[in-house]
This record gives C-alpha cells, sequence and structure tokens, in this order.
C-alpha cells in the first residue's frame, strides 16, 4: 500500500499525506450519508470486536477468548434491548455518540466493560433462569 501512495504522489505532485488526510474525511463523510449516525456506531461495536474474535479463535490464551465471548454477550443483551426500546432512542440527545462511547468502552482493554457489565447486571438476572433450566441429577 506504501508504493500506491508513492506512486500518487509522484503522478500527483502532492505529497502522500494529503492522500492520506482526504481517505480519512472521505470515508467517514460517505459512510454517514449511506448509514448516518446508526451504522457509524454499529460498525464501531461490530468492526473493531470482530477482528478481534478471529484472532482469539487462532491464539492459544483462553482469557482473550473469554473478553471476546463475554463482549458479545453483552453486545447481543444490548441490541435485544436497543431493537425492543427503538421507540425511547430517539427521546435521547447524542444517543448514537453516547452508543458509540459505551461499545468504545465495552472493549477497550484499560477498561474491559463488557465484564463489568457482565458480572454485575446480566449473570446476575439470567443465572438463576440458567439454574432451572439444568436437568435434574438422576438418583442411582
Amino acid at each position: 500500500s506504501t508504493d500506491r501512495f508513492n506512486t500518487l504522489e509522484e503522478k500527483f505532485d502532492v505529497p502522500k499525506s494529503l492522500f492520506f488526510v482526504v481517505a480519512a474525511i472521505l470515508l467517514p463523510a460517505i459512510i454517514f450519508m449511506i448509514g448516518g449516525e446508526k451504522l457509524i456506531s454499529d460498525l464501531v461495536g461490530f468492526l473493531y470486536p470482530a477482528y478481534m474474535s478471529f484472532k482469539a479463535i487462532d491464539s492459544v490464551d483462553n482469557a482473550d477468548n473469554a473478553q471476546w465471548l463475554t463482549y458479545w454477550t453483552v453486545f447481543a443483551v444490548f441490541s435485544i434491548l436497543e431493537s425492543t426500546a427503538s421507540f425511547l432512542t430517539s427521546f435521547i440527545p447524542f444517543y448514537f455518540y453516547i452508543k458509540i462511547g459505551f461499545f468504545l468502552w465495552l472493549y477497550h482493554p484499560k477498561f474491559m466493560g463488557a465484564q463489568l457489565v457482565y458480572n454485575d447486571v446480566i449473570r446476575p438476572i439470567l443465572l438463576p433462569y440458567l439454574e432451572q433450566a439444568k436437568p435434574a441429577k438422576k438418583d442411582k
């Protein structure tokens, strides 16, 4: 890809950094025009976590597997709640920007918010139902 920028630089006699800046402005603008804030927030919540999940599948470390499984569990619960209460999101100012911040907090290595949400919110609510769903042990 560096060769392409060098070729563009020589062909148009413009610094390759300008091509990068234009692309960095144009690409998000096009994505915004196509799908708006919702598409951008959905991409933030999906692209990087999907990439890291694919990397985790091939790694030998189980900690990253647990991290990304937890993230996807929280993501799924959030998505279900969001679609169920979608009529409320229009009343929340800057909702999609808050959503982007929430997703970044969920998967950022410094915060690991997904583990917090799972352990403190989702797990305590679901655990009693999961216990009930376990098959009963048979007496010998």
